[in-house]
């Protein structure tokens, strides 16, 4: 069942900040463990956009981070993590190396730099305050849709957004995703109302819809943004965590089998032209009896809690002046 608010914070030890440039249509979100938390990331998608990600392999020194961004801008966002990150510092936070402290602040980005908004920034992009400015709204409750990283985003066929779920284990173990939805393809059947993600769904959070009663003609139809946006146009980014204590290569496993709630909820996905990346943490809060046995079953639930997200996240999504298509909302609400 999800956790009392449905968004990754039910996760002990988690809060989330964003920030929003309507007139920009961009934004930032951050992801701050209230402790630095074990991290890794997996990177499916061949567009990519990222900062100190090669840290969070297994095999690299350091095994905790002190924040996640997510923010828009595609390069020029990675800003948004040099402003956490110098935030952070300001607080104390960060890796010790002898008398200093360097705050470890993985980073990826998403392009939304033609959705319509005012990109004339001149010298020097807004992301590193928007990324400070995330951090200092951190908290337990957040908004879903059109804010923080996901307040430009797309899809192919409707307005993307920013999404999050949450799931309560058996076992007591909670998982939980976010995620900015801004993929090449499509999260709904063809051209439907109806997501892909609804298999999924708890508590009617999107809709309620379920699946359309007959796969319409274009269902499995490659629709994808192409036709409108340049090549690299896109990126779904998303980070799962758990309260359980896991290594970082369980981080890094768990990280894997999220991506599977990805493409449960979107058509096509993982292509050359999307940057699709999961980011994986673990608070430690609960510490696991049977590790395999359970780890299938928090990686199972972080595949639906990010498959739920994407939906959420268009579903919340709202309309503003210029858009390139339309929110979920304006077109099928009626």
């Amino acid at each position: 069942m999800p956790g009392p608010r449905n968004l990754i914070t039910d996760v002990p030890g988690l809060l989330v900040g964003n920030a929003s440039d309507q007139s920009l249509k961009s934004g930032a979100t951050v992801l701050l463990p209230e402790e630095p938390a074990i991290a890794s990331v997996a990177v499916h998608g061949g567009a990519p956009g990222t900062r100190e990600i090669a840290l969070l392999e297994p095999e690299q020194t350091v095994n905790k981070v002190d924040a996640i961004v997510l923010a828009g801008g595609s390069s020029f966002g990675l800003d948004a993590g040099a402003g956490v990150q110098g935030r952070l510092a300001e607080l104390g936070r960060g890796f010790a190396v002898g008398p200093v402290r360097v705050p470890i602040v993985p980073t990826a980005i998403l392009f939304d730099l033609i959705n319509g908004g005012d990109k004339s920034w001149g010298e020097a992009a807004p992301y590193r305050d928007l990324g400070r400015a995330a951090l200092d709204a951190a908290s337990e409750s957040f908004a879903l849709g059109s804010v923080g990283a996901g307040t430009g985003a797309t899809t192919a066929n409707l307005k993307g957004g920013l999404g999050s779920a949450s799931m309560i284990l058996e076992n007591g173990v909670t998982v939980g995703a976010i995620v900015a939805v801004n993929a090449l393809g499509r999260a709904t059947v063809g051209d439907t109302r109806h997501f892909w993600a609804a298999p999924f769904e708890q508590d009617s959070e999107f809709g309620g819809l379920g699946l359309p009663p007959a796969l319409p003609a274009d269902a499995v139809h490659v629709r994808t943004k192409l036709d409108a946006l340049k090549a690299g146009a896109n990126t779904t980014i998303a980070a799962v965590a758990t309260d359980a204590t896991l290594t970082k290569s369980e981080a890094k496993r768990l990280s894997v089998m999220a991506h599977d709630g990805l493409s449960r909820a979107l058509w096509p996905a993982h292509t050359p032209l999307d940057g699709d990346l999961v980011f994986a943490l673990s608070t430690g809060h609960r510490k696991l009896e049977r590790a395999l046995e359970d780890m299938v079953q928090i990686g199972a639930a972080a595949a639906s809690c990010l498959a739920r997200a994407i939906a959420r996240g268009i579903y919340h999504a709202t309309p503003a002046d210029g858009d390139p298509v339309p929110t979920w909302h304006s077109r099928f609400s009626r």
